[in-house]
This record gives C-alpha cells, sequence and structure tokens, in this order.
C-alpha cells in the first residue's frame, strides 16, 4: 500500500470536491482517496497509483493537477503565491473601477442626485467585467459543464450571464424595463474579492505548518578527520559527526557526544523552557542550541527527522476526511443540479403567474447567484486544519481528523501509570539500617544487586554510586520473579526483595516496626534486606516513582471535563493506591499484567462508553490500539506511537486534557460553519425565488458566506490549547 498527494487547481466549492474524488477513485490502484477543498490537495492510498493516470483523470474531469512534493520549496511557493494574488488584485481592481459607475445611481438617489448612464454606456462598462474580469467562472463553468456536472462557477456565469443578457436586450430597445448590468457587474465582482479574502483566511490556516517547515535549517557544520566545513543539510549521512555552536539551529536528529548546553524546543514540542542538555541526550532538528558547543551524532535525517515526521503527520491530519465532511459531500454532489432546478421552477412560477419576463428573470439569477457549496465545502477542513497547526505548535500531534472527531465523546482516560503519571525512575528515599549503619546496608545491598536489570536493583546501585560507596565482589546471584533477588557477597547470603519472600525465607521481621514511612511518600515501596545465615533482617529502603510533574493539575482538569481518570498498573494495590490518593483517581486497576490490558480497556468500554489509554511503552501498544482513542506520550516507544490516534511530543499529562478540550472546541466550531451554511442556503434562496433578494444582495451574501465560515474557524486559534 502506497500514499500519495497531489496538488488540485480550480476548484471553488464542495461540488468540486466531489467531482475530483469521483474522478480519482476511477483510477485502476486507487483505494482510498480524500480530496480536501481548503488545502487544494488530495491524498490517495493504494497497491499501485500511477501519478500520471492520475493527473490525466483530474485534467479529464476539468481541473488541473501536479504531484506534491514531499519536501516544498517554501520560497517558490511563497514567489507563486504572490504572483497568484497580484493578478488577483489586477482583475479585482479593474472590476472595482468599472462596477462603481455603474452602482452610482443607486449611492447618490438619497442625495437627490441622478448619475444613471445611458443604456449603451452601462453595456461597455459591464462587458469587460463580465467577459474579460469574469473569465474564469466561464472557463471552470465550462469545465464542469463538459464532465457532465456543475459547481459553484456555472451557477455564477449562468445567473451573471441572465442579468447581462436581459440587460443587453433591453438597452438595444428590445424592452423598457430597469436595466441590470450592475448587478451582474457587482455580483462578479464581489465573489472575486470573496475569493480573494478567503485566500489570505485560508493561508493563515496552514500558518502552523509554513512555521514548521520554515525550522529546516539550509545547512551544517560537519566535522571528519578533525576538520570542520559547512555543507547542505541534504549531504549530511547517519552517524556523522554535527557541529553545534552556540545559538545555532539542530540540523538533524542527533545524540550528543561532547559538551553540554540548553536547548530550545519551543516551537516543536510546546515546552516552554530551554531543557539542559549533556552527553548521550538526544536532540531534534529544528530545536535551537543554547549557549554551549555540542558536537552531535546524527541518528535521523531526512524525512526520518522528528520535525519531518512532526510536518508529514500533520499535513496528513489536515488533509484527512472527517465523517462530518463525508456527510457534506453527499449533499454536495446533488447541490448544483437542485439549485438549477430551483432557479428553473423560479423563473417558470413567476411566467405562469402572469408576472412580466423581466422580475422572473431576475428571480431565478438570485437563486443562482446566492446558492454557494463553498461554505459547505470550507466548513469542516478549515476548523481541522487551523486545530491541528495550533496543536502541532503546543506538542500535541493529532493524526488524523477521525481522532480529533473521536476524542469529545471520552468518557474514561485510563493511564498507565508508570511512565506517564509517574516518571518511571525509581529512587531511593529512605533508609533504615537496623544496625544503624546505613552506608554498610547500602554497601551490601548494591553488591547483592549488581547483577540485577530490575529498576529497583538499579535504583539501590545509583543510590550507592552517588553516595560514593564501592560494592563488594558478587559472587552469586539469581532472580526470584516477582519476590526479589539472592545473592553470595563476602561469603554472606543476601536477600533483597518484598515482605512475603523475607517470610518465605523464614526471616524474623520483628524489628521491622522499627522504620516507618515518612509522610508525602506517594506511591513508594518497601524494598527488605536480610541475611539467610543467621537469620535475620539488616533493614529496609522505601523506594519511590516521582509523580510527574501536572499529573494533579492534570487529573483535576479532567474531572472538570466530567472525564473519569483511571489508573492501570502493574504495580501492587497499596504503592498503587497512594498514588491514585495522591493525584486525587478513585478508581485504580491493580497487578495488570501487560496482556491483561486491552481486557480492562474493553472492560472500562463496558461500564463507562468510549474510553482514551495513555502510555508510552511497547507494551501499551495493544491498548493503545483498543481503545477508542490512544495518546502515546512522546517519549515513549515509536510503536506505542504508532498505535496512538494522538501523540505528546512531551511527557505532560497536562496534555491530554488539553487534547480533549481542544477535539470538544473544534467539533463544536465545525457544527456551528455547518449549521450557517447550510442555514444560509435554506434561508436565501428561498427569499431569491420570492423576488426579495436583489442579484446583487445575493452576491454579496454569496460571496462573504464562505470569508465567514473560514474566519470562524480561524478564532479556534483563541480557545484551544492554553
Amino acid at each position: 500500500m502506497s500514499d500519495l498527494a497531489l496538488r488540485i487547481g480550480g476548484m471553488t466549492c464542495a461540488a468540486c470536491v466531489s467531482r475530483v474524488e469521483k474522478a480519482l477513485a476511477r483510477v485502476p490502484g486507487v483505494s482510498e482517496v480524500s480530496v480536501n477543498l481548503a488545502t487544494e490537495e488530495a491524498y490517495l492510498k493504494g497497491p499501485s497509483l500511477d501519478p500520471a493516470a492520475l493527473v490525466e483523470a483530474v485534467e479529464a474531469s476539468g481541473y488541473e493537477a501536479r504531484p506534491k512534493e514531499a519536501t516544498p520549496d517554501l520560497d517558490a511557493e511563497d514567489l507563486a503565491t504572490a504572483a497568484r494574488y497580484r493578478r488577483e488584485l489586477i482583475f479585482l481592481a479593474v472590476g472595482v473601477a468599472l462596477t462603481l459607475p455603474l452602482v452610482a445611481p443607486m449611492l447618490l438617489a438619497p442625495f437627490g442626485l441622478d448619475a444613471t448612464l445611458p443604456g449603451l454606456w452601462q453595456a461597455a462598462l459591464a462587458t469587460p467585467v463580465q467577459f474579460v474580469v469574469g473569465a474564469r467562472f466561464y472557463k471552470y463553468g465550462w469545465k464542469a459543464l463538459r464532465a457532465g456536472s456543475g459547481n459553484m462557477d456555472l451557477l455564477v456565469a449562468m445567473g451573471t450571464s441572465a442579468a447581462y443578457g436581459l440587460s443587453l436586450w433591453q438597452a438595444f430597445g428590445h424592452g423598457h424595463g430597469h436595466l441590470y448590468f450592475e448587478s451582474s457587474a457587482v455580483v462578479i465582482t464581489l465573489v472575486l474579492l470573496g475569493r480573494h479574502l478567503e485566500s489570505k483566511a485560508k493561508r493563515s490556516t496552514t500558518k502552523a505548518l509554513r512555521s514548521l517547515l520554515a525550522l529546516r535549517p539550509e545547512t551544517a557544520t560537519l566535522e571528519q578527520d578533525g576538520v570542520e566545513r559547512r555543507v547542505p543539510v541534504a549531504e549530511v549521512r547517519l552517524g556523522d559527526l554535527v557541529i553545534l555552536r552556540p545559538g545555532e539551529r539542530i540540523a538533524v536528529d542527533g545524540e550528543i557526544v561532547e559538551g553540554e548546553s540548553e536547548v530550545d524546543e519551543a516551537l516543536i514540542t510546546g515546552e516552554s523552557l530551554p531543557v539542559p542538555k549533556r552527553m548521550g541526550d538526544k536532540v531534534i532538528a529544528g530545536a535551537i542550541n543554547g549557549s554551549g558547543r555540542l558536537k552531535i551524532r546524527a541518528t535521523a535525517i531526512g524525512q526520518d527527522a522528528t520535525l519531518m515526521r512532526i510536518v508529514a503527520l500533520v499535513a496528513a491530519a489536515q488533509g484527512s476526511k472527517a465523517p462530518f465532511q463525508r456527510m457534506v459531500d453527499r449533499f454536495s454532489a446533488i447541490f448544483v443540479p437542485v439549485v438549477l432546478g430551483i432557479a428553473a421552477v423560479t423563473l417558470a412560477g413567476w411566467l405562469l403567474m402572469g408576472q412580466p419576463w423581466e422580475p422572473a428573470v431576475v428571480a431565478a439569477v438570485s437563486v443562482l447567484v446566492i446558492a454557494c457549496p463553498c461554505a459547505l465545502g470550507l466548513a469542516t477542513p478549515t476548523a481541522i486544519m487551523v486545530a491541528t497547526g495550533t496543536a502541532a505548535r503546543s506538542g500535541i500531534l493529532i493524526r488524523n481528523a477521525e481522532a480529533l472527531e473521536r476524542a469529545p465523546g471520552i468518557r474514561a482516560v485510563a493511564f498507565d501509570k508508570t511512565g506517564t503519571l509517574t516518571r518511571g525512575r525509581l529512587s531511593i528515599k529512605t533508609i533504615w539500617s537496623a544496625a544503624g549503619d546505613k552506608p554498610e546496608l547500602l554497601r551490601l545491598a548494591a553488591s547483592a544487586q549488581q547483577g540485577s536489570e530490575h529498576p529497583l536493583g538499579r535504583a539501590i546501585v545509583a543510590e550507592a554510586r552517588a553516595q560514593n560507596i564501592v560494592p563488594g565482589p558478587l559472587a552469586e546471584f539469581r532472580a526470584i520473579a516477582g519476590k526479589g533477588i539472592e545473592a553470595l557477597v563476602e561469603s554472606r547470603r543476601m536477600l533483597v526483595g518484598n515482605e512475603s519472600f523475607l517470610r518465605e525465607r523464614l526471616i524474623p521481621l520483628e524489628g521491622l516496626a522499627e522504620f516507618r514511612m515518612p509522610s508525602g511518600q506517594d506511591g513508594a515501596g518497601v524494598i527488605l534486606v536480610a541475611e539467610q545465615d543467621p537469620r535475620r533482617l539488616l533493614g529496609a529502603f522505601l523506594v519511590a516513582d516521582e509523580i510527574r510533574d501536572g499529573a494533579r493539575e492534570a487529573v483535576a482538569r479532567l474531572l472538570a471535563l466530567g472525564i473519569v481518570p483511571v489508573m492501570l498498573t502493574g504495580d501492587a494495590e497499596g504503592p498503587a493506591r497512594r498514588v491514585a490518593d495522591a493525584l486525587g483517581i478513585s478508581e485504580i486497576r491493580a497487578h495488570i499484567l501487560p496482556e491483561r490490558k486491552v481486557s480492562e480497556i474493553r472492560a472500562l468500554q463496558a461500564s463507562h462508553g468510549a474510553v482514551a489509554m495513555v502510555g508510552d511503552g511497547i507494551n501499551d501498544a495493544p491498548a493503545l490500539a483498543a481503545a477508542d482513542l490512544g495518546i502515546a506520550m512522546g517519549e515513549g516507544t515509536d510503536v506505542a506511537m504508532a498505535a496512538a490516534g494522538i501523540t505528546l511530543m512531551r511527557s505532560d499529562p497536562r496534555l491530554v486534557a488539553d487534547a480533549i478540550a481542544l477535539s470538544r472546541a473544534t467539533v463544536a466550531k465545525i457544527r456551528q460553519n455547518l449549521f450557517w451554511a447550510f442555514a444560509y442556503n435554506l434561508i436565501g434562496i428561498p427569499l431569491a425565488a420570492f423576488g426579495v433578494l436583489s442579484p446583487m444582495i445575493a452576491g454579496g451574501a454569496m460571496a462573504f458566506s464562505s470569508v465567514s465560515v473560514v474566519l470562524n474557524s480561524l478564532t479556534l486559534k483563541r480557545k484551544i490549547v492554553p
């Protein structure tokens, strides 16, 4: 299965989208197609995609197409956009200049001034507007008609041509009624003005994606054989050594092999403060190096770099089609033929009621002009583009529109404890020694744990290293799953593990009563140290996994949204309950093995409804896929991120609530857009048919309806992700 993206030119409304999708779907090898009016792109999937055949199919349906570059040239795009804007402004200026004399009589009449021009003068002014300024409507309207369908251009071309033709007939002495040259000219000028404003507004919706692309440095400093040289980023290869000077933008993903600094990752992860980095830490392309000089080894380049993966993910999300939009597309496919039918019925109805040709034609023209499938086509994609782009700048990556649309229905969020609510790094909080010699207890325990890969063992060894305690020689080592370890240290048989393990070995634990859990140690566990022969308890360690910053606030935000937070953990009930109580989580599932997580998600779905799963490890991937919405922490594995609908670029659990709030705001905005787009047509078309709206008012309303939808979507920038 391969993917392909095409740039589509000439689309103006939702009916155009439907026709392009149908044309592409008929090409052999295409299994899935989605066309986005806001981005003017088509996204295709299939076992065998032939770009030439796809471009030919689009052109046969009346539109232009070309393959989209994997890495867009922003400078070239900006130049092309600027040139297009200049052309639009020239045509718009000509239209305004020629139209103003035609509408002057209406503007001056309230002041008692008569500026009415002779009919032939009006025709001379209106003709260039109709056939030069408005040529694009004839061009694309004819293409649509030739392809056996209709679009907004066809409606505008037919409506204005009818008004222009009626006026021309009367101007040459075949009638004595009002001339409607000003109506046809104003409609064309207003529609072009609306298109221009709409293009500028739509460009704002892609600002986030463009800002991400702009983070790519053009060059990098390579070190080869001790010599530094500046090269284009495209020449950097995996394993190359790259030098980062203070203040430079990082060119490739890499691992620090020399130096210390702080790195500003705000535009990529949303992290507001610079992140300290030292040898062994990873850095991301696009981030800015701080005050130190770094040497990094390239670990990901080109399209595999984190920045470009983010860009690809955001672009795919912006181009994806929400279930809302599929309903709109089905409606839009029949919209234009229905409008043409209503216009014909309007004309016939007026004539059957004995009305003159003039008002009958004007009413039919108003119906054609006011009908606008543009707003319907833009209602959903513009909101999705703004939401996904703004979210990306805040460290939230949304895989597709379906994930965005699912999130508002979430009723419970299941957190995997370790690595999401806690940091996943165990540390020694308190040491109790029965003999009062804490350093000796730590030395013996660290000596026994030298062979352990368990997080508890590593925590004890790390604490000994931090206190400059050198472990003794380890002669034997054996791990007992779920209980502890047995080791031979300096001819002493050591036992390190939980209470049940020591009781099995008949170790007397009376002295343990002296050890008390210090207050405030949420989620801590006790590890006991004993000697097998003679059987005696040597001491205990209080080990804790620190709660993440913001975890309490994250739980509070979810509760405020009416969402039930649930903790899933493989830990024992006691430590898990202490973490849950500290965070304000009332529902926990303890002793959950990785293979049981999916069944727990199913149980939560049965009891609560739609469930989101938040995880960061390989063993979380099945549960992430089983949940209604999977949310992966950015510090987790690629497998977890691949299974999730939403990825958090920094491991801040507060972003979970932000992502759901974002989704709710976006879906609400989509509903607003669709309501007004449908309401506009449901109200406007009958008013036009009954002669209440003139063609000029209808044209203005139609032009600004699509602009209002885009502007309404842009307000999401102020409402989502604090």
